[in-house]
């Protein structure tokens, strides 16, 4: 049996892996966290996730749920996930981590704490996703210069980062495949008179509005004929099962930073 500990408990994502990891016979949530002052503070985290009762309070301190080999799972703010993350790492726990939004300096951060616990870090769960990043990186290699490459997403209103970590990483994908510098090759949004396109340029665009889960697509165009990839995801569930999946593999993984291919096999 997985001791599951679920950050960000009475949010959209903790509600769905509660709910599925309920269902699940080797999964077992043992704790709840959200931030302090939340609302949600000591409401049973089956009940607030819709799922039936399971006699776990949603807390906010870490640090009596983190035991060892534990497993944090993290959808939550960049700030939260490396405040969770390093009791984790002090207390022996794993985590799987789907937080998007982190600066440079917290990914080396989140990379520094990995180096003493078992940890799966992806902006995005979806095994369609990542199965994607790998496909994208082929038809850069494969297109090359000749092709433009553009980025777009777009997400649900209430989505506080853009561009997607998805996109970010997609954009990172192409650009490495490419061997190009994303820092010095990114264009994100275009407006007013910018002039002609660059032909090394990667552009990433975010759209915002209604209640859109999640779309990714990516277009590589030339003279003549533009080729374009699209992932689309109808519900949350895509990227809670995939949270599952590397919640599983994580459970007997040796310490270090590991990524959904390494849960995947790919």
């Amino acid at each position: 049996m997985i001791d599951l500990v679920v950050a960000g408990a009475a949010g959209r994502m903790g509600g769905r892996i509660i709910a599925l990891a309920r269902e699940s016979a080797d999964l077992r949530v043992v704790a709840a966290l959200e931030r302090s002052g939340h609302p949600a503070l000591g409401r049973d985290a089956g009940e607030a996730a819709g799922a039936g009762r399971l006699d776990v309070p949603i807390t906010a301190d870490p640090r009596p749920a983190l035991a060892r080999d534990r497993v944090l799972v993290e959808f939550t703010t960049p700030e939260a996930t490396l405040d969770h993350l390093r009791v984790a790492a002090a207390q022996g726990a794993r985590a799987v981590i789907g937080t998007t939004g982190l600066s440079a300096a917290q990914v080396s951060e989140l990379k520094t704490l990995a180096t003493g616990i078992a940890v799966v870090f992806s902006p995005n769960m979806s095994v369609g996703v990542n199965l994607a990043f790998r496909v994208l990186a082929m038809m850069a290699r494969a297109l090359g210069d000749e092709y433009y490459v553009e980025v777009t997403e777009i997400h649900h209103r209430m989505k506080k980062d853009a561009p997607s970590g998805t996109a970010a990483k997609m954009a990172e994908v192409i650009a490495e495949a490419l061997g190009r510098d994303l820092g010095e090759v990114g264009v994100y949004g275009r407006h007013g008179l910018v002039g002609e396109r660059g032909p090394k340029e990667i552009g990433v665009h975010a759209l915002r509005g209604g209640d859109v889960v999640g779309e990714h697509t990516i277009v590589f165009s030339t003279l003549g004929e533009r080729l374009e990839l699209t992932h689309r995801a109808h519900s949350r569930d895509t990227f809670a099962h995939g949270a599952l999946r590397a919640i599983r593999w994580v459970a007997g993984a040796s310490p270090g930073l590991h990524s959904m291919h390494d849960v995947l096999g790919v």
